[in-house]
């Protein structure tokens, strides 16, 4: 694995100065907010292709801690999971959060300002309300069938 680039002052952060694919896995981790809405329930409407997000989460979201509890065996686990890489981003951004680091880069977007590699701030997501920490759900609680009554707003 590769290190995270920690630029001397001044110089453009990695996030900011190299495109996704060119970043090491390190960096690539580096962008995840911890912010747990990827692993919320995605709804998609068949006529407009619209994705709703639900109040709830994978059966591997730790809820209090907004990360999944097997991240290392999450694909095996949960075949469902889509694993994000700089290869996939294009095709599935639409299925993450507006507020996804990932999505913002791929879309030339800055990160926003709660973001932890720009406050410096790991909690600052769960004190700024941008997390899922404690209004999810897990999947095996709640039939599929009442899963629409679960739509929640997750981009403010």
């Amino acid at each position: 694995m590769g290190k995270i680039s920690d630029p001397p002052t001044g110089d453009t952060p990695f996030w900011e100065s190299k495109s996704l694919d060119a970043l090491s896995r390190d960096e690539w981790e580096a962008l995840c907010d911890g912010c747990g809405k990827c692993c919320l329930v995605k709804l998609e409407d068949e006529d407009d292709g619209t994705i709703h997000y639900t109040d709830v989460g994978c059966a591997l979201l730790d809820i209090a801690a907004c990360r999944c509890s097997d991240y290392t065996n999450r694909a095996e686990r949960m075949p469902d999971c889509v694993i994000l890489t700089p290869e996939n981003i294009g095709e599935v951004k639409h299925w993450m959060p507006q507020s996804c680091a990932y999505r913002l880069i791929a879309e030339g977007k800055p990160l926003p300002a709660w973001h932890h590699l720009v406050c410096g701030d790991r909690q600052m997501v769960h004190r700024r309300g941008k997390s899922v920490i404690g209004i999810a759900a897990i999947e095996s609680e709640v039939p599929e069938a009442e899963l629409p009554a679960h739509i929640i707003d997750i981009d403010d």
